[in-house]
This record gives structure tokens, sequence and C-alpha cells, in this order.
């Protein structure tokens, strides 16, 4: 997934996350920002939680490399859904 894609996830959990669970305004102004210096801190702090996050995938030592394959591109589908990194 590119990285793009990945960041407008991320800001969809976030701002899904700023308006439920503490009821913030998120307005941004007309170049993307969030117009309140607080919502623009906890965003940048969002952003930096989910760039230290990357999950290592587990071996498939038993089962046959075409399965291997199969179930780690899954598992990086579904990590990456989420917007978080998958260690090459």
């Amino acid at each position: 997934m590119d990285t793009n894609k990945m960041r407008d996830i991320s800001r969809e959990q976030f701002e899904v996350w700023a308006r439920d669970e503490n009821k913030w305004l998120i307005d941004r102004d007309s170049f993307g920002n969030y117009i309140y210096g607080f919502v623009r801190d906890s965003w940048n702090s969002w952003q930096a939680s989910r760039e230290a996050v990357v999950v290592e995938l587990p071996k498939f030592d038993e089962y046959p490399s075409s399965m291997e394959h199969d179930m780690r591109e899954s598992l990086r589908s579904a990590i990456e859904a989420q917007s978080l990194k998958v260690a090459p």
C-alpha cells in the first residue's frame, strides 16, 4: 500500500477517535491543516505513534511455499489496512 493511502487511512482513524472519544472540533484550513493547535499536536503524535510500529511477519516454515506466500500477503494487507508498516 502506498504511503499516501496509509496516511489517509490513519487520518480517518484519528478523526473518528478525535470526534467520538473527545468531541473535538476537527476543522481544517484550506491547506488541510487542523485549525486548533491541540488537534494539530495530537495528529502529529498520532502519526509518530503509527510510524514507530513496524510489524514483523511470522515464518511459515511448515507450509508449502505457495501457501506461505499467500498467507504472508494476506497478513501484510490486513496490517497495512490499519495504516501500520510491515518489516521487509
